[in-house]
């Protein structure tokens, strides 16, 4: 849907690249959570668990039950990161679901969460917004279920998904070996472009085509080539992202600068001063954990603040290039090589 309206600017910035910086948001669940330590679970059903919950930095939660699949649950949401608002439902609801595809599971029915500014823009827009969502659940083979909504001067869009994965199969972030090789199944530059859009209203159809798409096949191969570890490159870019999965497993990664993959579009953008604040404070968070052979603006590139990026691999499969390598535990947990 084409309009003159323009979404992004009811937003000081968009999607992944308003999370809350990664240091302060740890700081902030660590004091959450008390002196002593992850607030135990209730157990709901006898003979759950709490799989996967705070302590490994994971996508989302899996919760197993005494019989079948275990249940992985999620939610993601984000201020307009294109105009269009078809093209924001897309983004919003492949990004939402992507957390459960990262874990290795399938997303079975979805919740829209939209905030919208009932006084401030047309409320066709938001039915755009909605069927966007829509046309990506469908093609997930997720439902797509009622929800919540609020009015709110800064129109949000996302998903609380809930989805089911093999207990014995899961891919987390702290199951990367030595030895492992990286790889990444989407290219990077969507934080960059989507900054470029909103200053310039220039179109970016790759990058949105690429965000829109969902990580159901990256998952797939990923499970049949027995890969055990994995997460998905979005708000932390992909050093912050590769950085918690060092951390949580305990090994170190060696990551070569020229093999990453970038969207067309992106240095331009990045030397025009595209550059989102989210990108620049993922750097400043690695950083302490960082040696590197690139400069400055190599970095700001691998700290990128991705929205609705590809799946960041411990192990290798068709069609997504290979970046480096995870090595065993090391003083720097980062090393960058030209």
């Amino acid at each position: 849907m084409s309009t003159t309206f323009r979404l992004t600017s009811l937003t000081a910035g968009g999607g992944c690249s308003c999370k809350v910086p990664a240091d302060e948001l740890e700081r902030l669940i660590e004091l959450a959570a008390g002196p002593n330590g992850p607030l135990p679970p209730v157990l709901a059903v006898a003979g759950s668990e709490l799989l996967c919950g705070l302590e490994s930095g994971d996508d989302a939660t899996v919760v197993g039950l005494p019989k079948g699949p275990a249940v992985v649950t999620t939610t993601d949401f984000f201020p307009p990161v294109v105009d269009d608002p078809y093209d924001w439902g897309r983004i919003a609801a492949a990004n939402a679901l992507s957390d459960v595809y990262a874990m290795g599971g399938r997303p079975l029915v979805a919740l829209n969460l939209l905030a919208w500014p009932r006084d401030t823009a047309p409320a066709e827009l938001a039915v755009e917004v909605l069927k966007g969502g829509r046309a990506v659940t469908d093609a997930a083979g997720c439902f797509l279920a009622g929800g919540h909504s609020i009015d709110d001067p800064v129109p949000k869009y996302g998903l609380a998904v809930t989805g089911i994965v093999d207990p014995a199969r899961t891919l987390r972030n702290d199951k990367a070996r030595p030895g492992d090789p990286i790889s990444l199944s989407k290219p990077l530059g969507i934080g960059i472009l989507n900054n470029f859009h909103k200053a310039t209203g220039a179109p970016i159809e790759a990058a949105v085509e690429t965000m829109a798409t969902l990580n159901d096949k990256a998952a797939a191969a990923a499970l049949q080539a027995g890969i055990v570890a994995a997460t998905d490159v979005t708000g932390f870019g992909l050093l912050g992202h590769l950085y918690k999965m060092v951390r949580a497993s305990k090994v170190s990664a060696v990551l070569e600068a020229g093999a990453v993959p970038y969207l067309e579009g992106t240095r331009k953008a990045a030397g025009s001063g595209h550059v989102p604040g989210g990108s620049r404070r993922n750097l400043e968070w690695v950083r302490p954990h960082l040696a590197s052979e690139v400069d400055e603006d190599e970095l700001l590139l691998l700290a990128d603040a991705q929205t609705s990026g590809g799946l960041l691999l411990a192990g290798e499969i068709p069609g997504a290039p290979v970046i480096g390598y995870f090595a065993e535990e090391a003083e720097m947990a980062l090393a960058v090589r030209a």
